[in-house]
């Protein structure tokens, strides 16, 4: 055996051992993300079923023997399996419907089609008359054209792209508050599985036409070598994460109270619109409160809930918006960017500076560059 198939073996076997054991770590039921650790404990688990089977490929095995016929394939099942993954991590209330088995299908169809087709060994005797027509031309689509992995690939396109947008459109569940920033390790896995495949498509598409599946060392072994780092990645990924939740639970409101507070936004709406309380830079809460004669508990909530921002924010995005104003009025241009500031509410170049910052990312001199 040469050195280069040992250190392939040795590599394939490390990523399938890691894959089995993050799989069964992630497959309990730890953390509110634990049906989406199930399913990202169902791709380690196939991507290492698959590094098993390469790896006994190495040796001889599955070929044309008894394994060739009890190990099939399952490689239009990642796809589907990223999808869910996504789908369930951002939904608390999760649960696998019966229309969404449909997801499932491709995979269904897999096992049946490459379980007849191996099965036409049984009646192969050298001769395409001892084969049926859908046996002989299933078997030459099936085994002498890149057909299976093609569809994988595209399968993982596919369904990396509908993650994607879940990422993009997550819908608010009752009850509790995605943050964001703890979704920065899912597109991660998505992005890497999407150009994996698209790399994986195009490279075993150029083996086909160009090197008639001469290649081996092109498309099959760093194909599998990048899965056995990806299932070693993923793995620690997930088990870095698996207690970890993107939800901050809020307090639920009846239908009563959320009419109430959207009654107050209304007034505060109006308030700020047309008697601008936001430029007066001793504005409190409690003073505010006051102005819309209500409790300052209700103006928080209000805020937290109508707006999600908190009182601070909401008052200086108004003074930072007033700013911008101002500086589009050619009277003004005499004035400095802090003098305006002043006019707009704010107590502080700190202040200011600081709000600046957070809405745009830029010091305040990027204003003047804008105008």
């Amino acid at each position: 055996m040469e050195t280069i198939e040992i250190l392939l073996i040795i590599l394939l076997c490390i990523g399938a051992i890691q894959g089995i054991i993050f799989g069964v770590i992630l497959w309990q039921k730890q953390g509110v993300h634990y049906i989406a650790n199930r399913f990202l404990a169902s791709i380690l688990f196939f991507f290492s079923y698959r590094l098993i089977v390469e790896t006994l490929n190495i040796f001889g095995l599955g070929r044309y023997d008894l394994w060739y016929h009890i190990l099939l394939e399952y490689n239009w099942i990642y796809g589907t399996l990223i999808y869910f993954f996504v789908k369930s991590y951002v939904n608390p209330a999760f649960k696998l419907l019966r229309k969404d088995w449909i997801h499932f299908l491709p995979v269904l169809i897999e096992f049946v089609w490459s379980f007849f087709i191996k099965t036409q060994n049984f009646y192969w005797d050298g001769t395409r008359e001892s084969l049926s027509w859908l046996g002989y031309w299933g078997y030459v689509v099936w085994m002498h054209y890149p057909t299976m992995f093609i569809v994988s690939g595209a399968l993982i396109i596919f369904y990396s792209i509908k993650a994607e947008k879940i990422l993009v459109n997550i819908s608010e569940v009752e009850g509790f508050k995605i943050i964001k920033e703890k979704l920065n390790w899912i597109k991660r896995v998505i992005l890497v599985m999407k150009i994996f495949s698209i790399i994986y498509v195009f490279g075993i598409l150029i083996d086909f036409f160009f090197f008639n599946f001469a290649s081996n060392f092109f498309y099959g072994h760093p194909v599998f070598i990048g899965m056995a780092i990806i299932t070693y990645w993923l793995g620690l990924e997930g088990f870095a994460r698996r207690k970890e939740s993107a939800f901050k639970q809020v307090p639920t409101i009846t239908a009563k109270e959320k009419k109430q507070l959207k009654d107050i936004g209304k007034t505060l709406e109006i308030k700020m619109k047309k008697e601008q309380l936001y430029k007066d830079p001793e504005l409190t809460l409690a003073s505010l409160s006051k102005q819309l004669a209500v409790k300052p508990y209700l103006v928080t909530k209000c805020l937290n809930t109508i707006y999600q921002k908190k009182f601070n924010d909401y008052i200086n995005e108004l003074r930072f918006e007033e700013v911008k104003k101002l500086l589009s009025n050619p009277k003004n241009d005499n004035f400095t960017l802090l003098a305006l500031a002043y006019e707009a509410g704010f107590n502080s170049k700190a202040s200011f500076n600081r709000t600046v910052k957070k809405i745009t990312g830029n010091p305040p001199s990027y204003l003047k560059s804008q105008t």
